[in-house]
């Protein structure tokens, strides 16, 4: 009989546990579940994969424990060419913006890839649901390597993984220049002299770079966090380079925690000391017993074999606290995405049950107060708000690819981007 789970080995000897104040609680929504096959599952719900009321309800529980943030899937291919599985998704940044009011805590960070996507747009877009959500906007760095993804637009020719991420770095750095081209108080309004904006607060990024050509400024004001929480996955080495360059968050996909914490490892050198949460990808199949999970995944694989993208633990809610601890006690390592390959049972196990246990152990904030006011994202990862590169004191100095222009007074707003 196969183990009931996947949980990996204690730490290696060289990477000996420490003590860890707390774990980093995120999960990824998608559909039914990662699994293709979850909308065969019973409490699953597929005549509403695709409305509000589906995804009000797979965001409920998570916002109601207090997870750290929700990760919004998202790319530019059906992710399947069988009839029997799961297809399609909603726009992820859209998605997000609709659940910002009908959420209270949790982050919401979208997936955007940034092969297809112009910078300009991706910045306005995070922008404005870190606006709409009072500050709790992150945005999932993607990137899109098929054919199938390049077709769609046909404006490109797919590229390989290497290039891609290159690519996506320099967009990171874009974004988060014209995140910063409205200084604080841009905005003035003031009735008395006819001023709403204060024109030499905004900034050209005059960015132009081996992929892209951007002159800014953005034409949303800065949000509440001034720079919303980056996440890039770390899953290769060509993705781990960008992460090192410029996230705030790294999800590490590996197949057991040794090789996550020697990976963690190998992205605070590269990242030179910057300041780095590191979150192990977890896949979770939760069932009260774990005769009954294992049962649920055979069901699922002989309908569509799924091998794991992560590390996968199919168990009880209490075999999970038990790797959770081992996370929690890991070097280098912050936390865990939870990602259930079925929705809403191995969620609702996971807050329920998973998440009050974490708090008995200190390993999770207590539950909030009614009424107490939500942290910013930024400030659930323990990350100050910048300042304005372009502010007088800001805490980003621009590089020389992106240093504004004399102060003049900013044309329209424009951006180019163009291919290798």
């Amino acid at each position: 009989m196969p183990a009931e789970t996947t949980a990996p080995p204690a730490p290696a000897a060289d990477h000996a546990p420490r003590p860890h104040p707390g774990l980093h609680l995120a999960v990824e929504l998608d559909g039914a579940g990662r699994h293709p096959a979850a909308w065969r599952e019973r409490g699953a719900d597929p005549a509403g994969l695709f409305t509000s009321a589906h995804w009000r309800r797979a965001v409920a529980p998570a916002d109601a424990a207090d997870l750290d943030l929700v990760v919004l899937p998202d790319e530019f291919r059906l992710l399947s060419g069988r009839e029997g599985e799961q297809r399609g998704r909603l726009e992820a940044a859209g998605l997000a913006a609709h659940l910002a009011p009908l959420t209270r805590r949790t982050g919401l960070v979208p997936v955007v890839t940034t092969t297809h996507t112009e910078a300009f747009h991706t910045s306005k877009a995070i922008a404005t649901l870190d606006l709409v959500s009072t500050g709790r906007a992150g945005w999932q760095v993607g990137v899109s390597a098929t054919e199938q993804e390049a077709a769609a637009f046909g404006r490109r020719p797919a590229a390989l993984p290497a290039q891609l991420w290159e690519e996506a770095a320099e967009t990171v750095e874009v974004v988060r220049a014209l995140w910063d081209s409205w200084e604080d108080d841009a905005v003035v309004r003031d009735a008395a002299t006819g001023r709403y904006v204060d024109r030499a607060r905004l900034h050209h990024v005059d960015h132009a770079g081996r992929h892209l050509s951007v002159r800014g400024p953005s034409i949303t004001p800065r949000s509440p966090q001034g720079q919303p929480l980056v996440v890039v996955p770390g899953e290769d080495g060509a993705a781990r380079d960008a992460a090192a360059a410029g996230a705030d968050v790294v999800r590490l996909t590996t197949p057991d925690l040794a090789v996550a914490v020697h990976r963690a490892a190998e992205l605070r050198a590269a990242a030179g000391g910057r300041a780095l949460r590191v979150l192990l990808d977890v896949e979770v199949l939760l069932r009260p017993t774990g005769a009954e999970a294992r049962e649920v995944l055979r069901r699922l694989d002989a309908a569509a074999p799924t091998p794991p993208r992560a590390l996968r633990h199919v168990g009880t809610p209490g075999t999970l606290l038990g790797l959770l601890r081992q996370v929690a006690a890991a070097d280098g390592l912050d936390g865990v995405v939870a990602v259930p390959l079925d929705l809403p049972a191995s969620l609702d196990a996971l807050t329920a049950q998973v998440v009050p246990a974490l708090r008995a152990e200190g390993l999770r904030p207590p539950a909030p107060a009614p009424g107490e006011a939500p942290p910013s994202l930024r400030a659930r990862f323990g990350l100050p708000r910048p300042a304005s590169r372009y502010a007088a004191g800001g805490t980003t100095a621009p590089t020389a690819a992106t240093a504004p222009t004399a102060a003049t007074a900013p044309a329209t707003p424009t951006t180019a981007a163009t291919g290798a």
